[in-house]
């Protein structure tokens, strides 16, 4: 388990600097912004819950938190979603929630400059444009900046609201 709330990344010097924490999706990288980021854990088994969606995984109790975990593999539906020692569940605080998302393994926190991110294109029906907030590049180096918040909080993600809190 990896606390980040002692920022444990790099220190941006530059105040215009946004700090992402990388992950990876299958053969991807994707970024996600470290202040909505509260911890990472290995992935452990979870409550499964009776129709919810598919990339809906379950339950977890976190230190006596209810906390959905949604496998964002399954959500980006990206094929060959295997659990083994890499994957990682990022516990992330969006819209007054607490919701754990399954990544394939976390890389690092690094820092990019808004001249670093680009508008997003967009892609279709698998991962609307709506829920990125634009592409990272760093080097050769292409991050897909996912907005984490707008995403988890989207209509069809209303759902995992409605079964965590047993409505």
């Amino acid at each position: 388990m990896t606390d980040l709330s002692q920022g444990s990344g790099p220190v941006a010097t530059d105040l215009n600097q946004s700090q992402f924490l990388i992950f990876s999706l299958g053969d991807e990288e994707y970024a996600i912004d470290i202040l909505k980021v509260q911890e990472i854990r290995g992935y452990e088994n979870v409550t499964r819950i009776a129709n919810a969606p598919e990339f809906i995984k379950g339950v977890t109790n976190l230190r006596g938190v209810i906390v959905p975990i949604v496998d964002l593999r399954l959500r980006f539906a990206l094929e060959n979603a295997e659990y083994n020692s890499q994957t990682v569940v990022i516990v992330v605080n969006v819209g007054q929630r607490v919701i754990g998302i399954v990544v394939d393994s976390v890389s690092d926190v690094m820092a990019l400059l808004p001249e670093q991110i680009k508008p997003a294109p967009e892609f279709g029906a698998t991962l609307s444009a709506d829920y990125l907030s634009g592409l990272g590049s760093v080097g050769d180096r292409m991050l897909v900046l996912v907005d984490i918040e707008r995403l988890l909080t989207s209509e069809e993600m209303a759902l995992m609201e409605q079964v965590s809190d047993g409505h």
